[in-house]
């Protein structure tokens, strides 16, 4: 996140995969399936992005994984 509070582009196009994916197919995408839609290689780089969106509240999870991802915690 920037200093000035609004999403990168990268955060936005992740938020925006997760509410297709859930209006789409009713849960979450897998982390994989995140980074081949928005262009990271790096699974890791994902679950970065996903603990930034989950600390301000932007999305959260029942379980330990991301695909039992909501949107608006």
């Amino acid at each position: 996140m920037r200093r000035d509070g609004v999403l990168s582009p990268r955060q936005e196009s992740i938020l925006r995969v997760i509410r297709n994916s859930i209006f789409e197919c009713g849960e979450g995408p897998t982390v994989r399936q995140i980074g081949e839609r928005v262009g990271l290689s790096s699974t890791s780089s994902v679950a970065y992005q996903l603990g930034r969106l989950e600390a301000l509240g932007l999305i959260g999870r029942s379980g330990r994984r991301w695909r039992s991802c909501r949107l608006g915690a």
